[in-house]
Order: structure tokens, then C-alpha cells, then sequence
């Protein structure tokens, strides 16, 4: 039954590429990194009633497995290739193994991501997908390149992830299907890193929130940021149906877009934030980095703003 499951895994996610030796089916993959490139490589897990809520479509599921890790590769500015899939299974069952692989075909395919290899096993519902990418050497985008001076920009919106999750509580969520579906399919933002290659000078995807992974930038590049809250990207459909602060709160520390947090130089944002509108998704200036350590958020006054929540921590108390 394992092996049928697999089966079913690997006719819906069959990508041809020339440096694929060996694919799913051996002990082990078997690939080739081309000359003059090196090699970047994210995991991640997603854990059912932890990063998606249980009843959650398996295509779903299956979309945002992948998409969180190319939002990964994306905070590189690495180009994806190729991925491992481990999948944990209260049951054998193959209609939400289908649903699962479709979704995961769906994201793949334009970036002809070749699924090689993974596991699947029984216990609770649990996806793990390992990517890898690649870049030229000494081009990766880090977190660690921010330097006092520098504008800080953020790709798309904010706070529609947990826009969408707080709308699931609702009776009836359907007035919210935009936000909803930015929780369960965000939109990992390939081509704007690469894009930034050279340009950027420290980046990171949002996936804990806002203050949470500038935070992390911020610390690997021994600087403080200060984040102006009236500048933050906030979609219409989430300004639609929640308060401003609510909207904030959101987008300060909901957490799960995916979206990407960049430094850049000041004398050339501008040019970002065209660049990155011409691919999609676009890129907004929303504070600058100083002087010490942390991320500082003020309001149209100056004045400083406490963030209700500090980002996800999957073990705080």
C-alpha cells in the first residue's frame, strides 16, 4: 500500500529534467549540480491544526507545502530545481494523497520543480518538503548584508494570512474567500528575489511576521530597524472587513505571507519598486535601518507603536 501511495504521489508530480540521473524509486536520488553554480537548500514541516487548519483541502495543503519552501529559495534569490516530499498519514488514503499531489503539481510545474525522492509513513497528518536550488556562487541573498542607512521594502501585502485564519472562525467565511485563500495558497515570491540579486543587501521571507523575521534580519546584520506602521502594505479585502487595527495588529505580527522583507539602498529603492511591479507582486518602502538593535515601529507622528503580538514561536508558553 506504501508503494501504491507513492505511485500515485509521483505520476501526478513527474517532472523530466537533464540533471536528474536517478528520480523516485531508487534508495536514494540521483542529481548534478551545474557547473559554476552552487547549491541552496530549505525544509520545512507543516503539522495539521498548526500550520493549516484541519479540514484544510489536500491540494491546499499540498500548494502551501511547496510554497513556503520556495519562499525560502526566494529569500535567496535562488532558482528552484528540485524537491523531497516526506508525508505522514493517519490513514492510507488515496483521494487526499491525489488532492495532495495535485495541489503540489499545480505550484510546481512553472518552476519545473522535479519531485525526486521522500518517505511516507503513519502517525498524524504531517508534510515535510526539502527544496533545492540554485545560485551563483557568492550571489545567495543573506540576512546579514543590512547596513545603517538602507530603506527596508516588503513584497505584496501583509497580514492576509492571518486575516484569513481569524475568518475561518467565522459561521460563514465566504464574504473572505481572498484572504482565505492567501492563508491556504500564498504566493512565493521567486522572481522578485532573484530580481534582487545584487541589489538587495539582506533579505528574508515572512513567515513568523513582520517585526518577528526583520527582527532575525536584524540581528544577523548587527543593526536596528524602524518601521513606519502608516506605510504597511494592507490589501483591500483585509481593509474591507477588519478595523485598522485589527489590520495592523495583522500585519505587524500575523505571520504566514510569505511575503519577502529586503534591505536596500536608499538611492535605489525607487528602481526596486519598479522593477518588482513589472514582475507582480510590487515592493513598498516601509521604514529604514539605524543605529542599535531591534525593530522599532512608530506612527505618523513618531510616536512608538507596541505590537500586540511579537510573531509566532512554536514553543513559547
Amino acid at each position: 500500500m506504501e508503494f501504491d501511495l507513492i505511485e500515485r504521489i509521483r505520476r501526478h508530480t513527474d517532472v523530466n529534467r537533464d540533471d536528474v540521473a536517478t528520480g523516485i524509486g531508487d534508495d536514494a536520488a540521483v542529481v548534478a549540480v551545474p557547473a559554476g553554480r552552487e547549491l541552496a537548500i530549505a525544509v520545512d514541516t507543516l503539522v495539521e491544526g498548526v500550520h493549516f487548519p484541519v479540514g484544510t483541502a489536500p491540494a491546499d495543503i499540498g500548494w502551501k507545502a511547496l510554497a513556503v519552501n520556495l519562499s525560502d529559495l526566494a529569500a535567496m534569490g535562488a532558482t528552484p530545481a528540485w524537491a523531497l516530499l516526506a508525508l505522514t498519514l493517519p490513514t492510507s488514503d488515496e483521494a487526499f494523497v491525489d488532492g495532495l499531489a495535485r495541489g503540489f503539481a499545480e505550484l510546481a510545474t512553472p518552476y519545473r520543480l522535479a519531485l525526486i525522492g521522500g518517505d511516507t509513513t503513519r502517525g498524524p497528518l504531517t508534510v515535510t518538503v526539502a527544496v533545492h536550488g540554485f545560485t551563483a556562487p557568492g550571489e545567495a541573498l543573506l540576512r546579514s548584508g543590512a547596513r545603517v542607512g538602507d530603506v527596508v521594502m516588503v513584497t505584496g501585502t501583509l497580514g492576509d494570512a492571518a486575516a484569513g485564519l481569524r475568518c475561518l472562525a467565522e459561521a460563514d467565511a465566504s464574504p473572505y474567500v481572498a484572504l482565505v485563500e492567501r492563508l491556504n495558497r500564498p504566493t512565493p515570491r521567486v522572481s522578485a528575489g532573484q530580481a534582487l540579486r545584487g541589489i538587495a543587501t539582506a533579505c528574508i521571507d515572512v513567515s513568523d511576521g513582520l517585526v518577528a523575521d526583520l527582527g532575525h534580519l536584524c540581528a544577523r546584520s548587527g543593526v536596528g530597524a524602524e518601521i513606519d506602521v502608516a506605510m504597511l502594505p494592507r490589501s483591500s479585502a483585509m481593509l474591507a472587513h477588519f478595523h485598522d487595527a485589527d489590520a495592523i495588529d495583522f500585519a505587524l505580527g500575523g505571520g504566514d505571507d510569505y511575503e519577502l522583507c529586503f534591505t536596500v539602498p536608499a538611492d535605489r529603492a525607487n528602481e526596486v519598486a519598479a522593477d518588482l511591479a513589472r514582475i507582480g507582486g510590487g515592493a513598498t518602502r516601509i521604514g529604514r535601518v539605524v543605529e542599535g538593535a531591534g525593530v522599532h515601529v512608530i506612527d505618523a507622528s513618531g510616536q512608538a507603536v507596541a505590537p500586540v503580538r511579537a510573531g509566532w514561536n512554536h514553543f513559547a508558553a
